[in-house]
């Protein structure tokens, strides 16, 4: 699963999901792309299943890539534990997405087999997605 190497600091605030995605809105490297529609935290493992899911319908074929990295760390206390006693340790890392922002990208295989795999991608991640093409440059969200 996908983590950083290093990092400034251990732990991090939660702080906000607000306002839309101005940067990696639009495919750059493939043909297709699945672009998010709503703010969330995307974890390591939900990036996994969906990579896993593209390609193996892909059948290794083409190429993808992934245009979000967790590296944002989540911190979790253990079960049944007392309050206070400080933050707990980090539990698992996550990518903050914000609306408009493009999380994978397909190139080198057909469109109705790119559009099936990034279908299969989107029902492994916890928001609603649209699958885009290259040409679509302009970008609205409403």
């Amino acid at each position: 699963m996908l983590q950083p190497k290093r990092v400034k600091f251990r732990k991090s605030q939660r702080g906000r999901r607000k306002g839309k995605a101005y940067s990696s809105n639009v495919v750059d490297f493939g043909e297709f792309g699945l672009q998010a529609l709503e703010p969330a935290w995307v974890t390591s493992r939900q990036i996994e299943a969906a990579r896993r899911a593209i390609v193996h319908h892909t059948k290794r074929g083409g190429q993808v890539w992934i245009r979000i990295f967790p590296d944002k760390p989540v911190t979790a206390r253990p079960p049944e534990t007392r309050m206070g006693k400080g933050k707990g340790p980090v539990d698992h890392w996550v990518a903050v997405v914000k609306p408009g922002r493009v999380l994978f990208e397909i190139a080198g295989i057909r469109e109705d087999m790119a559009r099936e795999a990034l279908r299969l991608a989107s029902h492994k991640l916890p928001i609603s997605t649209r699958q885009i093409t290259k040409e679509q440059r302009i970008v609205t969200l409403e």
